[in-house]
């Protein structure tokens, strides 16, 4: 089946010759000149892979992605960074994307790292359904919408993205690192205490006895498993 790509990029030229050879490399191409654009796009589309400049007119790079994963849309983002602009690479991940080629780059590093995200989000397990149930919670994917015994549940976006994360790969014991990489998009880091935390926030909305949880187990020195 044909790879859809989303381009979202306001430089005439550059979308132009990127369009250009992702077709001949077999993709399908839609483009998008501005970030307003760009999201509608995204949002209603579907994508197998976006690739996201950061510097766009009416909508930055950043607030496309941001707001792409607050809508709980998981499609694999790979970003357009400015040279050395290390600060950005670092605040582009961790607000959901998913890798960034630095401009100006080599045509053949941009096609390689299409088909590397393209091959990890093909081995991902299937997208959790629209509405998702277990217990008393029901989870409405496309509203990103949480009801607790017919009562709204308000969840941060991070936390609705971690209890997708865990539906989507649940009977599977996740290792911290593991969930700091999948939905922080953290490649290292020591702060593993982050995982702790949301996972207890998630627990006082969602179980009944946050203290003797039934749904979002913990596995004693290998990290956390979702019984749902």
């Amino acid at each position: 089946m044909e790879q859809r790509i989303l381009l979202i990029e306001d430089e005439p030229g550059l979308r132009l010759t990127l369009s250009d050879r992702l077709h001949k490399e077999g993709y399908k191409v839609s483009a998008a000149a501005d970030g307003a654009a760009g999201f509608d796009q995204a949002a209603g589309g579907n994508y197998d892979l976006i690739i996201l400049d950061l510097m766009l007119p009416k909508k930055s790079g950043f607030d496309v992605c941001r707001d792409l994963r607050q809508l709980g849309l998981m499609t694999p983002i790979l970003m357009l960074t400015a040279r050395d602009q290390i600060v950005d690479k670092v605040v582009g991940l961790k607000i959901g994307a998913d890798d960034y080629v630095t401009k100006p780059f080599e045509m053949i590093e941009l096609l390689a790292r299409v088909e590397a995200l393209l091959r990890r989000a093909a081995k991902q397990p299937a997208e959790a359904p629209a509405v998702y149930q277990f217990g008393s919670i029901r989870l409405d994917f496309r509203k990103t919408e949480v009801t607790r015994k017919g009562e709204a549940v308000a969840l941060s976006a991070k936390e609705f993205q971690l209890l997708r994360y865990f539906i989507e790969n649940r009977g599977t014991t996740l290792s911290r690192e593991k969930l700091l990489q999948e939905v922080w998009g953290y490649t290292s880091t020591p702060f593993t205490r982050t995982v702790d935390v949301h996972i207890a926030w998630l627990r006082q909305k969602l179980e009944d006895d946050p203290k003797q949880p039934q749904w979002i187990m913990t596995v004693h020195g290998l990290g956390y498993r979702f019984a749902g």
